[in-house]
């Protein structure tokens, strides 16, 4: 049986990068940090992973299980209150034993190509679109690309306000979601 081989020190650095590109590529730990649902320190927490991860594939003398990792990843969604049963971590475990394959070849190829997606990418507020009109031809609308193979999404980037359409009337939030939209009671001169 041949000896675990190691990271350079270089290839450390620039696999630490790349841990954290797809880290930050990943929608259900993304939206775990921005809302929060770890608490106030869920940004830490995430910023831990990528260390976490990056020391186990460093310092560990066994062979690394791809298992292992996917569980470190699940852990790490539970103390962010998160869970994910849509194979994401099963996706992002993979990408990471990948690129760790990658780099103890010196191969930096993919973090390169994930640090050029990253650097084009605009903060984008997302919200999710329910496809049950099929009258809708808003070409203004931009899907989002998702980290899975299927480039497939129900994502659509919120229009900038600047380029926001008129509010819509009573009328047309009526006929769309079959709510009616009442003000408040009036006052009959009560006081409490």
């Amino acid at each position: 049986m041949e000896p675990e081989r190691k990271l350079t020190a270089a290839a450390v650095a620039v696999f630490h990068e790349g841990v954290g590109l797809v880290l930050s590529r990943w929608s259900a730990l993304q939206l775990a940090v921005e809302n929060e649902w770890g608490g106030r320190d869920s940004r830490q927490k995430a910023e831990q992973l990528v260390s976490d991860i990056v020391s186990w594939v460093n310092h560990s003398t066994e062979l690394l299980y791809i298992d292992d990792l996917e569980e470190m990843l699940n852990e790490a969604m539970l103390s962010l209150n998160t869970m994910t049963e849509d194979g994401s971590i099963e996706e992002v475990a993979e990408k990471i034993m990948i690129m760790h394959e990658e780099c103890l070849d010196c191969n930096f190829k993919s973090i390169e190509s994930l640090r050029e997606a990253n650097s084009q990418r605009v903060p984008t507020h997302v919200k999710q679109v329910v496809d049950d009109d099929e009258d809708s031809d808003d070409d203004d609308d931009v899907t989002v690309p998702s980290m899975t193979r299927n480039d497939s999404s129900n994502m659509v980037v919120d229009e900038p306000e600047s380029h926001a359409r008129e509010p819509k009337t009573k009328q047309a939030v009526e006929a769309e979601d079959g709510w009616e939209v009442v003000g408040p009671r009036k006052s009959r001169g009560k006081r409490n």
